[in-house]
């Protein structure tokens, strides 16, 4: 069994639009959709929305 069957590398990108990144693994099994975390963005300077981007 490969290693990115069940857990792949996503891309977080920001929706405040500054193209802030984070890089995480996600369940495929557990979630199928796009994930969607509340996350920091140092370009300004609070939490927002991060989506994830295939």
């Amino acid at each position: 069994m490969a290693r990115n069957d069940v857990r792949p590398i996503v891309k977080l990108r920001s929706t405040a639009g500054t193209g802030t990144t984070y890089v995480t693994r996600k369940n495929r099994r557990n979630d199928p959709d796009r994930m969607v975390l509340r996350k920091y963005d140092p370009a300004v300077r609070r939490h927002v929305e991060f989506r994830e981007e295939r």
